[in-house]
């Protein structure tokens, strides 16, 4: 695996920008501007429209969520929308949460979109949904599902399996020792196990519960040899939190050679922990699959995989149906076995490996965040 220690000015001007761009987006359909949410769980006002919906991110600053905000402004504007965005301080925030879904009830909106931070949401959207508001879940299915009316996600176990496949073909028999980045370690959710166990389902490793993160057995055999799983560490899904899990995973073992993340800026900090330490042979996957940064670091090396979700068509689809719903229309219906609306997933890499279907860096730029 190549790195340069240089690329990582560039990915964190980058989230700067990211995080500016969300600061501009505005109520549209409406006449009121709104900012994309403050750390309070947002602000502004739904606008002069027919039908209003706020959209609450995890938080502000992923580039993966300015992107779902702009794909909700956009289909605001063809649909007659009026969008507020609102998000959490940072991912894992659900009082600021909570204070947007209650701000959105006492305005009358029509519905709420929704990439819940944690299980301490759900009492808010069952009040949001008994005074009338279509919820819907973008990203990350609540638990219980039923908690929203619907979610438009990716498969996250899916996307999870797809890079564990692609790295257990990559090691090619090698004895796999494995750093496990996770999202949160005071939390359960959904988005957070399903990735972990998927990835290690398709590494071949007997994950027992599907849903609980880390009670599979330290070592043992993965499709393609042995493996010892040195560490499981909480991300918050950040830049700097990703590097500092990747330090106290080095600081157990230099011999890792394997690093699952949950997402692209956790993989960027992750990787910078490596360059430190001078660690370059070593395969580091993730899931995203953001035109910048993240299929960029593809390109270059940084990340040698990643499963490339598509936020803008989640959103696009949470404002269509809530103004299909207003409108008198029928309720959208999930994929068939499954409990939320698969909006699909693809495994970009650097490398093909037999057996393992993935689209080039070049593929995934064409389609990066749907």
């Amino acid at each position: 695996m190549k790195r340069s220690s240089t690329r990582f000015p560039r990915l964190l001007t980058g989230l700067a920008l990211a995080a500016a761009a969300s600061l501009t987006l505005t109520a549209c359909g409406g006449d009121t501007a709104a900012p994309a949410g403050s750390t309070g769980g947002g602000s502004g006002s739904g606008g002069g429209g027919d039908v209003a919906v706020t959209l609450i991110t995890k938080d502000n600053n992923n580039p993966f969520f300015v992107a779902m905000q702009a794909g909700a402004k956009e289909a605001g504007s063809k649909n007659g929308v009026s969008i507020t965005t609102a998000a959490g301080a940072k991912d894992g925030d659900e009082d600021g949460q909570v204070k947007a879904i209650e701000a959105a009830v006492a305005r009358g909106d029509k519905g709420i979109l929704i990439t819940p931070n944690g299980p301490g949401v759900n009492s808010a959207l069952d009040s949001a949904r008994q005074a009338g508001l279509y919820v819907i879940a973008l990203d990350t299915p609540p638990d219980p599902a039923d908690t929203a009316d619907i979610t438009f996600a990716t498969d996250n176990f899916k996307a999870g399996e797809l890079i564990g496949k692609w790295t257990a073909a990559k090691l090619d028999g090698k004895a796999a020792k494995i750093a496990l980045l996770d999202l949160h370690n005071d939390k359960i959710v959904s988005v957070d196990y399903n990735r972990d166990q998927g990835f290690l389902t398709g590494m071949g490793i007997d994950v027992k519960d599907k849903m609980k993160n880390g009670d599979e057995d330290k070592s043992g055999s993965y499709s393609g040899g042995d493996y010892n799983i040195v560490c499981n560490e909480p991300t918050s899904g950040a830049q700097d939190e990703g590097k500092s899990a990747m330090e106290n995973c080095l600081s157990k073992t230099k011999d890792i050679n394997v690093v699952y993340t949950i997402n692209e800026p956790a993989a960027a900090g992750a990787s910078e922990a490596l360059d430190a330490a001078g660690l370059k042979d070593v395969i580091l996957v993730s899931v995203d699959g953001g035109c910048s940064p993240g299929l960029e670091l593809v390109s270059d090396g940084t990340i040698s995989a990643t499963s490339q979700q598509y936020p803008l068509k989640m959103a696009q689809l949470g404002v269509e149906a809530i103004k299909k719903i207003s409108d008198g229309g029928e309720k959208p219906a999930v994929t068939p076995g499954l409990d939320f609306y698969d909006t699909g997933v693809s495994l970009v890499a650097g490398e093909k490996m037999d057996g393992v279907d993935s689209i080039s860096v070049e593929e995934g730029q064409k389609l990066c965040w749907g």
